[in-house]
């Protein structure tokens, strides 16, 4: 191989396969469908998972664990992290967290928690704060401030009781 041909069958706007053309164009008769069968037939899709009958493996392996797809996906920060991120007198939002990328990704619920120690004062805006949190944000002369949650799902407003 060589740098002049490595490219050489490699093209930018491949030409469509013209099916059912005459023999000389190697796709004629059949068109690459072979003689017969279901694949052969016209609107013919196979399952992604079809192993040609056999058992497919997304069913011989067993099913393990659980998930809970109406869950609340929770970030949760300790108080130490804070401390050592923040100044004294700083303001902690869920915005400033992820300045600080304290709080990455996506999630509904910001949970403080207290491993650690606080020695700044520091105004913390989270969903929800653990015990141990609280006692040592009070204990630095912080504040802790409850944002509120995400609104429930109204089910039917047209339903009366």
């Amino acid at each position: 191989m060589n740098l002049d041909n490595v490219h050489r069958g490699i093209h930018k706007h491949k030409k469509r396969k013209r099916v059912g053309r005459g023999i000389g164009s190697g796709h004629g008769k059949t068109c690459g469908r072979g003689h017969k069968g279901q694949g052969s037939r016209a609107g013919f899709s196979m399952h992604p998972a079809f192993e040609g009958g056999q058992m497919p493996l997304v069913r011989r392996i067993p099913k393990r664990g659980f998930h809970n797809r109406w869950a609340l996906v929770v970030a949760t920060v300790n108080v130490g992290d804070l401390d050592v991120a923040f100044k004294d007198g700083d303001e902690v939002t869920p915005e400033t967290l992820k300045t600080a990328n304290l709080a990455k990704g996506r999630y509904d619920v910001l949970k403080v928690l207290g491993d650690g120690e606080l020695t700044k004062k520091l105004q913390i805006s989270a969903h929800r704060f653990s015990k141990s949190a609280l006692e040592k944000i009070q204990k630095a002369g912080g504040e802790a401030v409850v944002l509120p949650g995400k609104k429930p799902v109204v089910k039917n407003k047209m339903k009366t009781a």
